[in-house]
């Protein structure tokens, strides 16, 4: 299924929007592009404003200063039905009363679309999504993973040229999630609509996204590709928010080194502006003793506990100034030494090419 003939994906342009309830400022002078085409994740913790942004972009909120513009039109005082957008929202909002085939069709008679065309679209996106054998099913009768699908289907049978999905997934367990994470990625290749989807899931931001805006009390704090916000975060929140992390304060030292409690960690990267620094360890890159080498830096700690997670292994590990890291490791691929125990006494170690520094806030 390919964008209709003069229906390809528009850019979204956000410029200054801010936006208040009473007392709460929920977005404060936002601006963000979203390329034509592009899968742009909004990420956050309740109450970060992404809601209220995707809102805003919809039309089911006016906001108090700001623009918004789909490619060089204004639409910031267009009411939401003629914005011509594909939402897919939380609870589905699906036609109870309706089977499967007239909920896909539904945008299609509202348009006014011929039935013969009707019937050849919602064949295409049922099979797409991978529905077409259920097509005269009630809604009621399906799972979860299958209503999401047909909402799914709803969002895009009229070839729309942007696509906005507020926290689609969160009702399904973590397989069928993780599952629909990779069939709305492939799903959004083959439509190629302009997509913005909400989420406080930081792995299902990773999985899906071109770029991903990590908000925080009302702004986005960072913008870029998964690999940008996860290996290089620009502040504490950043930091922490993405990815299984140890905040560790410090102050700025010689040679790219921050001195912590207990030891000296090194950088490869240059380190932030200021004298108080944090560094951020993930725990998939801290290294256990048998890993290290003469070039890594090296963290006295003492083991608190080794838990079993069936594919992985969790140790946590007690370190100067009463901070508490996380070291994870795959079992699959063998620790390649012994597994440390509880109360054990050890040098932990990180390359300093993994080592991530950011402005104490």
């Amino acid at each position: 299924m390919t964008p209709a003939a003069g229906r390809e994906p528009l850019s979204i342009d956000v410029s200054g929007v801010s936006k208040s309830y009473e007392a709460f400022r929920a977005l404060d002078g936002v601006s963000l592009h979203v390329a034509a085409g592009e899968f742009v994740t909004l990420l956050g913790p309740s109450g970060s404003g992404k809601t209220t942004l995707l809102n805003i972009i919809a039309g089911f909120v006016r906001p108090d200063y700001g623009r918004v513009r789909f490619g060089d039109e204004d639409v910031t005082l267009r009411p939401v039905n003629r914005r011509g957008l594909g939402m897919v929202f939380q609870n589905y909002a699906l036609f109870p009363h309706m089977t499967v085939g007239e909920n896909v069709a539904f945008p299609l008679k509202v348009r006014r679309v011929s039935k013969e065309e009707i019937g050849g679209r919602v064949e295409e996106v049922l099979r797409l999504v991978q529905l077409e054998h259920l097509a005269g099913r009630s809604v009621t009768a399906l799972s979860g993973g299958q209503r999401q699908r047909v909402a799914l289907a709803r969002a895009v049978v009229f070839s729309p040229q942007i696509v906005l999905m507020d926290e689609p997934l969160s009702a399904l367990d973590k397989n069928l999630r993780e599952e629909m994470q990779v069939e709305i990625r492939q799903l959004h290749k083959k439509i190629g609509a302009t997509t913005v989807y909400v989420t406080h899931d930081q792995r299902e931001a990773l999985t899906m996204s071109d770029r991903i805006a990590v908000m925080n009390k009302g702004q986005i704090v960072q913008y870029g590709t998964p690999e940008d916000v996860y290996n290089s975060p620009n502040s504490t929140f950043a930091a922490q928010f993405i990815g299984e992390t140890t905040l560790l304060p410090g102050m700025a030292g010689d040679q790219g080194m921050v001195v912590c409690d207990d030891c000296q960690i090194r950088s490869a990267r240059p380190l932030p502006a200021g004298r108080e620094l944090v560094v951020a360890l993930r725990a998939e890159r801290l290294l256990l003793p048998q890993e290290c080498n003469k070039f890594v830096n090296r963290i006295p700690a003492r083991i608190a506990d080794v838990i079993y997670q069936g594919d992985s292994m969790l140790v946590l590990a007690d370190v100067g100034g009463g901070q508490r890291l996380s070291i994870r490791r795959s079992l699959r691929v063998g620790l390649g030494g012994p597994i440390p125990k509880a109360g054990e006494k050890l040098m932990l170690g990180i390359d300093p090419e993994d080592v991530i520094v950011v402005p104490r806030t």
